[in-house]
């Protein structure tokens, strides 16, 4: 590391709902840039006005924030370096890519789309691809071949223009990867990419992304695989530009895999599959949903751990990391080259170990939001106490809700199994010599009754389980749940009668075999 201070930057277009992909490489730059007492910077690269996406801007922001990625400067921040958004720093692009051309390292084209098409369907009848390069530009309708005046004549009765890069002829292009190594490509294989186009007065990626890492001093550009191919012509900007000694490094993370290994990670692996590629709920301006890993009951801790070991190992066994622990073992010397493979299941499992780790106070507030939305009014004393009974059951928050409903409310029915199996004759008797002795407490703690309760069952030789599994049914319904005695504390001695008598009047004394 040299001592240049790290200045790094996430630039998502708003072109749709931020991928987990884009999440994880926003994580990636923030870990950096904290570990190194950097800048974590975010730039919105919204020059492609045709895919421009209302509401995907507003929503990135609230993903990063979300996930407590945080930016020291950005278009809501603000910073010496604004504005942060690029359909604001038009006039900068125009004035860098007209400089290009005054050097001889790009040049105007007027080719129209319509001649372009012609040479594409030419290229294809002929078994190959056309491609803009040395080859052809000297042919076409450019600066390159046309007069200066002629040039100029276009450009002002309105002619659509662009300005091209010009690849040099067959030149190695020497480059370093932080993760990929020294990487060779010869310009043969490169076409003249459109760095600027006057029919919208913006500049393409290409272009605004080099002149603004240059303007805002970012000293590591990380990004995703699917940015590797332009390296080369990157590479070739800056030393167009003559800013080769200000040049970042460059580090290109490894693609998020579908869970069966095979190809890029998709919103529609999601669909199938049923869980979210996304941090957060998204409509479309169309009405086109999509899920969200808040809205499913994740909670952010958990899914920026599962993220973070998508692509990196830190080179121990430990897997649960708070986000202060990622930022002391980041290094990008650990991130993969190969594709990292998404597994839903470790997502969820990841959640449920933070979901574990909550204090039921904590958890309360959720808890409380859910009974209300099916018109159950608790205190948060309740709710933590209701919480602590079945917290180690939950995976997802949404999970409180029906593992807690039935301490709050009585069954109104009888899982039909359980019943057929536990509601007999015998245990219904053994069910109401059980009321009996509940009656004669004074209140149900459970650290009480349980040593009188076993006493009774070891003194008279009674299956504890039939006996337990009756009473919970009668409590809640079903046979299965946290401790039955726990519950009977929970819900009281009252209620714990009342529901034994509701039972005993709804099924009866049980059958005999």
């Amino acid at each position: 590391m040299s001592n240049r201070r790290v200045r790094v930057r996430f630039a998502p277009s708003p072109t749709g709902p931020l991928h987990i992909g884009g999440v994880r490489t926003a994580l990636y730059n923030y870990l950096f840039a904290r570990q190194h007492g950097g800048d974590f910077i975010v730039r919105i690269e919204d020059t492609d006005s045709q895919r421009f996406v209302p509401g995907a801007e507003q929503y990135i922001f609230e993903a990063l924030k979300w996930c407590g990625i945080n930016a020291n400067e950005g278009v809501e921040q603000g910073g010496p370096h604004a504005p942060y958004r690029q359909s604001e720093r038009r006039d900068i692009y125009l004035r860098y890519a007209l400089q290009l051309v005054e050097n001889g390292n790009a040049y105007y084209a007027f080719d129209s789309a319509q001649t372009l098409d012609t040479l594409r369907r030419e290229a294809e009848a002929n078994g190959s691809a056309f491609a803009y390069n040395y080859q052809v530009r000297n042919k076409l309708e450019t600066s390159l071949r046309l007069s200066a005046d002629e040039v100029q004549q276009r450009i002002k009765r309105g002619d659509n223009w662009v300005i091209r890069f010009k690849m040099p002829e067959n030149e190695d292009v020497e480059m370093d990867d932080l993760i990929r190594g020294h990487i060779t490509t010869n310009t043969a294989s490169l076409d003249d990419k459109v760095l600027y186009k006057s029919a919208d007065s913006l500049p393409t990626y290409h272009l605004a992304n080099i002149v603004d890492d240059h303007l805002m001093e970012i000293s590591h550009v990380i990004r995703g695989e699917e940015w590797l191919p332009s390296l080369p012509l990157h590479y070739l900007l800056y030393r167009a530009f003559g800013w080769t000694n200000t040049q970042p490094q460059f580090a290109h993370l490894p693609l998020l895999l579908k869970p069966q290994g095979q190809g890029k990670l998709s919103k529609r692996d999601g669909d199938k599959m049923g869980f979210p590629v996304f941090p957060l709920h998204w409509k479309s301006p169309e009405g086109e949903e999509a899920r969200g890993y808040r809205e499913d009951g994740y909670l952010p801790e958990a899914f920026i751990n599962m993220l973070a070991l998508l692509g990196w190992n830190p080179g121990t066994e430990q897997e649960l990391f708070s986000m202060d622990q990622l930022i002391a073992a980041f290094t990008l010397d650990r991130v993969g080259k190969s594709g990292a493979r998404f597994n839903p299941d470790k997502a969820r499992w990841f959640n449920a170990q933070y979901l574990h780790r909550c204090t039921n106070e904590q958890l309360a507030p959720e808890l409380m939001a859910m009974l209300a939305s099916i018109g159950v009014s608790t205190t948060p004393d309740r709710a933590a106490k209701a919480i602590g009974l079945i917290k180690e059951r939950a995976t997802l928050l949404p999970d409180l809700l029906p593992l807690t409903e039935r301490l709050f409310v009585a069954p109104s029915a009888y899982d039909q199994k359980s019943t057929d199996k536990f509601w007999k004759a015998d245990n219904v008797r053994l069910l109401n010599e059980l009321k009996a002795k509940f009656d004669a407490e004074t209140q149900l703690i459970a650290a009480n009754i349980e040593p009188k309760i076993h006493e009774w069952v070891k003194g008279n030789q009674l299956p504890m389980g039939q006996i337990m599994n009756t009473l919970r049914l009668a409590i809640i319904g079903v046979s299965q749940g946290p401790s039955i005695l726990d519950i009977c504390e929970f819900i009281g001695k009252a209620e714990t009668l009342k529901r034994i008598e509701a039972a005993l009047a709804t099924l009866g004394e049980g059958r005999t075999a």
